[in-house]
């Protein structure tokens, strides 16, 4: 059974850090793309973060760039998003989704929710102002 599981969320203050971490069980993703988005109440779910296979490419969302990084360790499992300079709208369930297809070129890394196969049940972000 394929399962990922976010973890890393809670309550910060607006300029603070928080790391997100995303295991993944049951089946490898080594040789795939994986993704971070996130969903705010009364919101559509939005993409933030993906990482290439390989962890050569990674792409961001306009409002996280700079500010926040994804990176993979394949040995591991496990897919990070690390987030600096946090901000009030930063607030929502943040999502760790992984592609099902192995070897997808870098320059596909897909950045859309409909791209991506498996899903965690999410971490809760909260940034106070």
């Amino acid at each position: 059974q394929v399962q990922l599981v976010e973890s890393g969320g809670g309550l910060v203050q607006a300029g603070g850090s928080l790391r997100l971490s995303c295991a993944t069980s049951g089946r490898t993703f080594s040789r795939h793309a994986m993704g971070w988005f996130r969903q705010a109440p009364g919101k559509e779910r939005e993409f933030v973060a993906a990482i290439s296979w390989s962890g050569g490419r990674t792409y961001y969302a306009d409002s996280v760039k700079g500010r926040f990084t994804i990176s993979r360790d394949n040995a591991k499992n496990t897919v990070y998003l690390q987030m600096n300079s946090l901000k009030p709208e930063d607030t929502a369930v943040y999502y760790c989704a992984a592609d099902s297809l192995p070897l997808r070129p870098p320059d596909s890394t897909p950045q859309r929710v409909s791209e991506y196969d498996y899903w965690g049940q999410g971490t809760q972000v909260t940034v106070s102002s």
